[in-house]
């Protein structure tokens, strides 16, 4: 039985920067021998998360039943004014959703991070709002995280990054990802 990685993240517009960056964690973790879903941009146009409302639409349906089945999770989120974006928080916020499954939320999950925004400031306190994220949600994040600055760094239309130092420390984080998931798979 393979393993199977989901990614979350990007922003409303199409193949955004923090979106290249997702599908870059996401090659690593498929080189580590996972395979891959990525949820990203118009896929994450959901409700408000109401949890007086059970009903959901299909893309809330495909985004709890993926992470109800992930056996690892990267989040990429840019950063607006110093933290996650709304699209990607309110995404996260249906994981409460899973809160009575038998693995609660993203409970024994390695989780990777990775925030890219203009400026330090706001890559730094993103990432760290996101792996803040993941403990309350009861994931693992990864030990190695990235905070992109798009002032200094810049994925082309292919998505390969400016500078190859970043291209090595997201596929390191999605293979951390995997291997947290090999080493914990039941």
């Amino acid at each position: 039985m393979g393993l199977t990685v989901v990614g979350i993240g990007g922003s409303m517009r199409a193949d955004s920067q923090s979106e290249r960056a997702l599908s870059v964690v996401l090659q690593g973790a498929r080189l580590a021998g996972a395979d891959t879903v990525a949820i990203t941009g118009t896929d994450l146009i959901l409700p408000f998360y109401d949890p007086a409302v059970l009903e959901r639409t299909a893309l809330a349906h495909r985004l709890v039943d993926a992470l109800r089945e992930a056996d690892g999770v990267v989040l990429v989120s840019p950063g607006y004014h110093g933290t996650v974006s709304g699209l990607v928080k309110n995404a996260l916020d249906y994981v409460e959703d899973l809160r009575v499954d038998p693995r609660p939320y993203l409970d024994g999950r390695a989780v990777g991070c990775v925030a890219m925004a203009l400026g330090w400031q706001a890559t730094v306190t993103t990432l760290t709002a996101l792996r803040s994220i993941v403990h309350a949600l009861r994931g693992w994040p990864t030990p190695l995280g990235a905070a992109l600055n798009s002032a200094e760094v810049s994925f082309d239309d292919r998505g390969v990054p400016s500078d190859p130092a970043v291209e090595r420390t997201l596929r390191t984080i999605g293979e951390q990802v995997v291997q947290f998931a090999q080493g914990h798979a039941t």
